[in-house]
């Protein structure tokens, strides 16, 4: 544990723990607003669907992010890879693609985020 100038245990800071998903988040939102107003204008609606989409992102982000690690291997890979494949899998549907396509592009990246994340966690324990 990391001590200050006083010999107290540092604390972390909240902002350095809430920096990844709120960055993360705003993005997805920002990028999901984007498609989900096909070019047209701006709107309040399109706002708040973008912000509802962010904040429901940030919180499975956080949630993973937070329980995963306790997890074993496989199913710490398999949360990442659930979580990206249906995040992907959302923003492919925004496209007007058909639910088969969008569960099919879904499926394929989860597969590779899944082998990827199993092969670092495999490696590096």
């Amino acid at each position: 544990m990391a001590l200050t100038a006083h010999g107290s245990p540092g604390i972390r800071s909240l902002s350095h723990v809430l920096a990844g998903p709120l960055v993360l988040a705003v993005v997805y939102g920002v990028w999901a607003a984007g498609i989900h107003r096909e070019g047209g204008p701006i709107t309040g609606g399109n706002v708040l669907y973008g912000v509802v989409t962010g904040v429901v992102f940030g919180v499975l982000y956080a949630a993973v992010r937070r329980f995963a690690p306790g997890l074993p291997r496989e199913l710490r890979a398999a949360a990442w890879a659930t979580f990206a494949g249906v995040s992907f899998g959302f923003l492919y549907s925004l496209t007007d693609a058909s639910v088969l396509r969008s569960t099919g592009m879904a499926a394929v990246v989860a597969g590779g985020v899944f082998a990827a994340t199993f092969y670092h966690f495999y490696t590096h324990e």
